[in-house]
């Protein structure tokens, strides 16, 4: 049997570009065995991105260092097609159209909101960040599969 977390936890968070501009929004909402994103950008270079939810909840810094690694807890090496991945935090990417604008929905059961139930936790002690790179990720390459520099964070909060 499946186990399922409480649902009904929401959060979100506003995305903002290295420059301190509000560049787009994330929301997320518990499951009864995961957590579903809907994440919608502007002002980004056409094309795709990397995007991964990081471990600690900060994007103070210009380049968004302070986000820290993904989100892994043990749970293997960076990658959707890596065979010893993924880790909690590896997201798809995500699609920018030429007008700079880009949105997606996107399930995961490696991570949750709720106190407990399965997934690593994103509301622990130092929280978590959802962070957009500047090229896509190849899904296998070490550390983060290529994807580049942090165009993009935002805190994941409590709605």
């Amino acid at each position: 049997m499946t186990e399922r977390s409480p649902m009904g936890d929401f959060g979100e968070a506003t995305l903002m570009s290295p420059d301190g501009a509000r560049i787009g929004r994330a929301t997320y909402r518990q499951g009864p065995t995961g957590v579903l994103m809907q994440v919608e950008v502007e002002r980004l270079t056409p094309g795709w991105h990397g995007m991964h939810i990081h471990a600690v909840g900060d994007c103070s810094d210009p380049a968004f260092q302070s986000a820290g690694g993904h989100v892994s807890h043990g749970d293997g090496a960076h990658g959707l097609l890596n065979p010893g991945g993924p880790e909690a935090g590896d997201l798809p990417n995500l699609w920018v159209g030429g007008d700079g604008r880009g949105r997606a929905e996107i399930f995961t059961d490696r991570v949750r909101l709720a106190a407990s139930g399965p997934g690593a936790p994103l509301w622990d002690a130092d929280g978590s960040a959802l962070v957009i790179h500047a090229q896509p990720d190849d899904h296998q390459s070490q550390p983060i599969g290529g994807a580049g520099a942090r165009v993009a964070c935002g805190i994941m909060a409590a709605g």
